[in-house]
């Protein structure tokens, strides 16, 4: 994989081509301290994925992604961004506009040079290293009708699937990671409604993320999106997203539910984890509750979508073709722990059609 580093400081450029030297398969062919220096390198070289700073003169992270657009440049794109309000939303947009990742930029006046490029290789590699799994370039995925046809399952397992269009939950878990920001959006964007039931989401992004996150989920859909907050009473209709850096449940005391969060051990190699909540939802509402996992790395939610398959809910998949990453996804579909895949439009509709 070759990749090019695009960072007006050359601090960070050397921190983030440090960090990944010596990774197998990984190759760092360039750096450029601006965006405008950046397209003329894609456009000369075939390079397989990009590490866009956000902030920078001659032309910024979000104006590259636009003419990397706008010129059918297909390279992978991870934004650094600050953990800052003005950060977050400008990843946000970034993702909004075709970057598939986003990683925290340490910020540089508090934080040495030995630490800071340690997490960023933390945060980084695991995310390049994804893209490299599943090839940079983009490949044309099986349709919804072929995954099913490769299901690991016989098809005596296949005819005990539930039909959801017969199933009515009394709450919604939502797990995504890589990618999942703008699914959620383009899900919450056709919601529009009034929900009689609550909504649990777990994306795996950093603090003050989560914040602007919530609210803009708010703002698309006309619901009540809150980033949770330890021991807050869950209310019918509202939607509950993780904040970044905790892991939340959901808890019944004296016939009330109510949102814990902690700060327990990473799971899943994150925290929050969508598996904890899962569990902890599926423990109180049972047979009666349908679980989403989106596109994103890894495997969180497999353990947690078989517990609320076995307990006989409903579990969607998002198609392998309209994902950044299967690896959620997919690690449900080799568990065969899913009574359905759907994409994005389709994923919307039904979530409206089971929640008014």
């Amino acid at each position: 994989m070759k990749i090019l580093v695009v960072d007006d400081s050359i601090v960070f450029r050397s921190q983030i081509s440090a960090s990944l030297s010596g990774v197998e398969s990984v190759e760092v062919v360039g750096t450029a301290p601006n965006g405008k220096i950046a397209i003329q390198k894609l456009l000369q070289s075939q390079i397989d994925l990009i590490t866009l700073d956000m902030e920078m003169p001659e032309m910024n992270g979000l104006e590259t992604i636009k003419e990397m657009k706008r010129l059918g440049i297909k390279t992978k794109i991870i934004v650094f961004s600050s953990q800052t309000v003005r950060g977050a939303e400008a990843a946000l947009d970034a993702l909004s506009a075709g970057a598939d990742d986003v990683v925290a930029k340490p910020s540089a006046d508090d934080i040495n040079f030995e630490k800071a490029q340690k997490m960023i290789e933390q945060a980084l590699v695991p995310r390049v290293l994804q893209f490299l799994k599943s090839g940079a370039r983009p490949l044309k995925s099986p349709s919804a009708t072929q995954i099913f046809s490769q299901s690991p399952a016989s098809s005596t397992s296949l005819l005990q699937k539930k039909n959801l269009k017969n199933f009515l939950p009394k709450a919604v878990v939502i797990a995504s990671s890589t990618g999942g920001p703008s699914a959620l959006e383009a899900i919450f964007a056709k919601l529009k409604c009034e929900p009689k039931i609550p909504i649990f989401i777990v994306q795996h992004m950093p603090p003050v993320f989560t914040q602007i996150l919530a609210r803009r989920l708010g703002e698309i859909s006309g619901l009540t999106v809150h980033e949770a907050v330890n021991n807050q009473e869950v209310l019918p209709g509202h939607v509950y997203l993780a904040p970044g850096g905790f892991h939340m449940i959901v808890a019944s005391l004296l016939g009330k539910l109510y949102i814990k969060l902690n700060e327990d051990a990473l799971r899943n190699s994150v925290r929050p984890a969508a598996d904890f909540l899962f569990e902890s939802a599926g423990s109180i509402f049972k047979n009666q509750l349908l679980g989403i996992v989106l596109t994103g790395m890894g495997e969180d939610g497999a353990a947690g979508s078989k517990y609320i398959y076995d307990l006989g809910g409903g579990i969607i998949i998002q198609e392998k073709e309209t994902c950044v990453v299967f690896g959620m996804p997919g690690a449900v579909f080799m568990n065969d722990t899913f009574d359905d895949i759907m994409n994005l439009d389709e994923i919307s509709e039904h979530l409206r059609s089971v929640i008014i």
